[in-house]
């Protein structure tokens, strides 16, 4: 798939799958949530329903300031698993975010010795170093996040973790699954579904557009979700199912999962300035 980020009089091409783009690219099919038949009871003395916890989750982000991340997007194909990798940290308060995102060879292995890509998030703009051929190393590749027929939710490889938490804002039909322990924290775990053209309405004015851009992107505006929280209220763990309208094989699906640890970790995000943003087109890397 390509993507044109206009900016002023300049166009940048970008192909936004694995050899082909990004996520996109590695679609096939076959993910969907799995696990025991939901539970309906509520958590023992939580006064606020199920659904209303999930969807607050985004202003217990905001509170927490910042976190360190780790995500994954999966997809499998004749029992081949496909999987992009990412680590960084994200500061809520500024909506940015910096991940090393490590992208997979054909044979859904990382690719031994490839330089994995570095992401910038931005309200409204994902910027991109070492993607793409042609572009100079030291040039990044901006897109407009809104301008991608997803809103940037699965596109780049990784989900932004407060669009992740905002789409939650449109939770519906969430039953309670019980308490677990997650990397040494006891957490709640809800499953349900998020409607995005909801999400959407109730997000955030920094979020709101790229969810706005996704209500088109796929099969459906219903994403099943399993989450887990914590104490506070904190999303610790999200894993998200997408199915794509256009641009992908039939039926085709992406598993993208968030997890956020420290809070209040320090997380500095620079900006590229706009001299070293590349204008010019970058071609389909090869695998």
């Amino acid at each position: 798939m390509v993507v044109q980020d206009r900016r002023g009089g300049g166009t940048v091409a970008v192909a936004m799958a694995c050899g082909t783009g990004l996520a996109v690219g590695l679609l096939t099919s076959g993910c969907s949530p799995d696990g025991a038949a939901a539970d309906d009871q509520e958590p023992a003395g939580r006064a606020a329903p199920a659904a209303a916890e999930v969807r607050d989750s985004a202003d217990a982000l905001v509170r927490a300031g910042s976190a360190a991340v780790r995500t994954s997007m999966e997809t499998v194909s004749g029992g081949t698993r496909v999987a992009i990798r990412g680590t960084g940290g994200y500061d809520f308060a500024t909506s940015t975010g910096r991940l090393r995102v490590v992208l997979p060879d054909p044979a859904g292995e990382p690719r031994g010795g490839h330089q994995p890509i570095t992401e910038i998030l931005a309200p409204g703009a994902l910027f991109m170093k070492n993607r793409g051929a042609g572009v100079p190393a030291d040039k990044w590749v901006r897109v407009a996040t809104a301008a991608l027929p997803d809103g940037n939710l699965v596109t780049g490889g990784a989900t932004d973790p407060l669009t992740a938490a905002e789409l939650l804002r449109g939770a519906r039909e969430v039953t309670y699954q019980g308490e677990e322990w997650l990397d040494g924290v006891r957490v709640r775990h809800y499953r349900g579904t998020a409607d995005i053209a909801a999400a959407a309405a109730a997000a955030s004015p920094r979020t709101a557009p790229a969810l706005v851009a996704a209500e088109d992107g796929f099969t459906t505006d219903e994403v099943p979700f399993d989450v887990y929280l914590d104490d506070a209220g904190r999303l610790r763990k999200v894993r998200q199912w997408f199915r794509f309208a256009n641009g992908a094989p039939q039926g085709a699906s992406v598993t993208s999962t968030t997890e956020l640890s420290r809070f209040g970790t320090k997380v500095a995000v620079r900006l590229p300035d706009e001299r070293d943003i590349y204008a010019g087109k970058i071609a389909s890397p090869t695998p």
